[in-house]
């Protein structure tokens, strides 16, 4: 099948992009209007909060969309699933239904949800396969946060089984990228550890401290590849399986530390503490159905998109630290 964007599609079609402000939202912004969206809504999370019922049937109201991309989230790393752990299952969880229902209530003829990896179970089977979400509890320090997305699958396969409803779901690994959040309280690892060796570098310390063993393993997509995923989704991708979007490379983290150590130039001696966790042990993902649903293939090497991602950082210190609302 011919999976080549259609002008048409968007041209038609008036969309809404929850959380289109966020890192992974600019970039599907920037995809959506580059394939000639037209009528695109991107509304802040203060001009409508999604985690209150009649703010969602109000943005609706509002917008009248053709095809809703949800990613509206409330994300973090580690550290942040561990001391709000409530705070992210509920926030995700009343988002991503409020979302889901309305669609369905308005009759919208489209809608994308956007999970995350962090659902699969702590010890899936490398690659991961999408049969495999259901096969055992997610890893503790993110789970809540996981179960919360999960649970938007669920509503996507019990509403087309009632209702019809043309509803998708899809799940990114790892994402890193220019515009991503390098603040300590909300920051995952390439950020986080982007940002600890800059300033070692800049500071002249003999080392940097970086959480856990570094066993772990983790696979990192490209923020504007995953836009591409999504795009491509909402074009061609009609069915309630929930779908992996992935690059195809498990790095390990002891790996990943010395590529950004390597990159920022920093030359002291790098410190694992290993009484800090190092989250789930493996991640990867099986990409083949996406590639033969709708021709997605991650199309950024892991050293370009570093590279973009530290330059953006150097650029924009101010903008990329800045503390969370």
């Amino acid at each position: 099948m011919d999976f080549a964007p259609n002008s048409a599609f968007w041209n038609d079609r008036k969309v809404l992009i929850t959380g289109g402000r966020g890192f992974l939202g600019q970039a599907v912004v920037n995809r959506v209007q580059a394939r000639g969206a037209k009528e695109l809504f991107a509304p802040s999370s203060a001009e409508y909060d999604l985690r209150d019922r009649a703010a969602v049937t109000q943005m609706f109201t509002d917008t009248q969309p053709d095809l809703v991309i949800h990613l509206a989230a409330r994300v973090g790393g580690i550290g942040a699933n561990m001391e709000r752990p409530a705070e992210l299952y509920l926030d995700n969880l009343l988002m991503g239904t409020y979302v889901l229902d309305e669609a369905h209530l308005q009759n919208t003829p489209k809608t994308v949800m956007v999970g995350t990896i962090c659902s699969y179970p702590k010890f899936t089977p490398v690659p991961f396969a999408e049969e495999s979400l259901w096969q055992g509890y997610p890893e503790e320090t993110n789970a809540p946060y996981g179960i919360a997305k999960l649970a938007q699958l669920v509503q996507v396969q019990a509403n087309r089984a009632q209702y019809g409803q043309d509803a998708t779901y899809l799940m990114p690994t790892n994402l890193y990228g220019p515009r991503d959040k390098f603040h300590p309280a909300v920051s995952h690892v390439i950020p986080a550890l982007i940002k600890k060796a800059v300033d070692a570098k800049e500071s002249g310390a003999d080392s940097l401290e970086v959480w856990g063993t570094g066993s772990a393993s983790r696979e990192f997509l490209f923020v504007d590849d995953a836009a591409e995923g999504i795009a491509l989704a909402a074009e061609f991708y009609n069915s309630d399986q929930p779908v992996n979007l992935g690059a195809d490379r498990e790095l390990p983290i002891r790996e990943l530390v010395e590529i950004i150590v390597k990159l920022v130039g920093f030359q002291g001696e790098v410190r694992w503490d290993t009484t800090k966790p190092d989250g789930q042990p493996r991640r990867g993902v099986n990409g083949s159905r996406a590639r033969q649903e709708f021709g997605f293939t991650a199309g950024t090497t892991f050293d370009e998109g570093l590279k973009k991602t530290l330059d953006w950082y150097l650029a924009n210190r101010v903008e990329a630290e800045a503390r969370p609302m």
